[in-house]
């Protein structure tokens, strides 16, 4: 636990989840769940763990998902507020606006809400206090960075530059932003109220031009769960040992015939799996009916799957129907590319 760290967290949740399609067509992505828990409650309670006390959700797109849910504003023991921004304020718009509406004056830290991760959230206070820094940013590092906006940092911590999405030999780093901040109020000020603007492409570099942001590479568990197969694989992560816990991957409510065969798998709260059915390296959301002897492999389902069926690499979202005996790989249905 925290030491007189900060107590208030700003979590980022606005987003739309557009390449989470279709199982974030309605519904916020960070309230889908993680292994039986809403992902957003995984990253409450990480805060938690570490001493906060209470989170400011940043919310655009569909906020009565969260309120709904959290009906008396607590989430994993820790107290929720609300900061629903008028309209899409990019990254630095929504910190200021959550930490302006909840009247943030002392150190805080920020979470992208669609990130699992395992660091020391205490590490990073101390660390961040000790460097005296304005901003501290945690950085992991990543096989191949030119995916990424790289962060160059001196021997004494601080940043130097920022790389975006780096060509072969442009840097010797292969650490990245993480998306978890401590910030001190004075990075508020630098954020004009009800303006759109992006904290990684001009308020960090404009900390860097002064000397007053520094970063802390650790080397923990990490995964952003923007895309279906890392949300996928951030599922099975908490089933296979890949992090410190194991748990439980078939949700107490849900049916599974003894006949079914289920391997690295997720079967959530409510789902029906049906007679002979083979699922491998996937995750049958709450609610997801799969019919007799279907095949699914490296799929995230949440809909209903007709008999026989064979989906692979397929994302199938709630109100969706496959029909018996449909063979399908790489398929999003509903298509998001489809018009409406």
């Amino acid at each position: 636990h925290s030491c007189g760290g900060p107590v208030r967290a700003v979590v980022l949740v606005g987003g739309f989840g557009t390449r989470l399609r279709p199982l974030t067509n309605d519904r916020p992505k960070q309230m889908l769940p993680i292994v039986g828990v809403p992902m957003i409650e995984r990253v409450v309670a990480t805060l938690g763990s570490h001493g906060v006390t209470e989170a400011v959700l940043s919310l655009g797109y569909r906020p009565d998902a969260f309120t709904d849910a959290y009906p008396d504003g607590i989430c994993a023991g820790v107290l929720l507020h609300y900061a629903v921004e008028p309209e899409p304020l990019d990254t630095a718009g929504a910190i200021a606006f959550a930490a302006r509406h909840a009247g943030v004056s002392d150190t805080f830290i920020v979470m992208n809400g669609d990130i699992m991760c395992d660091v020391d959230l205490s590490k990073l206070v101390a660390f961040h206090k000790s460097q005296g820094a304005e901003g501290t940013l945690h950085l992991t590092p990543v096989a191949d960075p030119s995916q990424f906006g790289v962060v160059e940092t001196d021997d004494k911590g601080w940043v130097k530059r920022f790389v975006e999405k780096p060509a072969p030999g442009e840097t010797s780093s292969n650490l990245v932003n993480a998306g978890t901040y401590v910030l001190e109020p004075s990075v508020i000020s630098r954020i004009p109220e009800g303006q759109r603007l992006s904290i990684e492409r001009v308020v960090f570099p404009a900390m860097v031009a002064d000397g007053t942001l520094a970063a802390m590479p650790t080397d923990d568990y990490w995964i952003d769960t923007g895309l279906p197969s890392t949300y996928l694989r951030a599922n099975l992560d908490l089933i296979d040992g890949t992090r410190t816990r194991i748990l439980a991957s078939v949700g107490p409510q849900a049916h599974v015939h003894s006949s079914a065969s289920i391997t690295h798998s997720v079967i959530g709260e409510a789902a029906i799996v049906e007679e002979g059915c083979v699922i491998i390296d996937s995750v049958v959301l709450p609610g997801a009916h799969i019919g007799a002897r279907v095949r699914l492999e490296r799929s995230l389902v949440m809909g209903a799957i007709g008999a026989e069926a064979s989906l692979v690499d397929c994302v199938v979202g709630a109100d969706a129907y496959v029909a018996p005996f449909s063979q399908l790989a790489n398929a999003k249905v509903p298509d998001p590319e489809a018009v409406k």
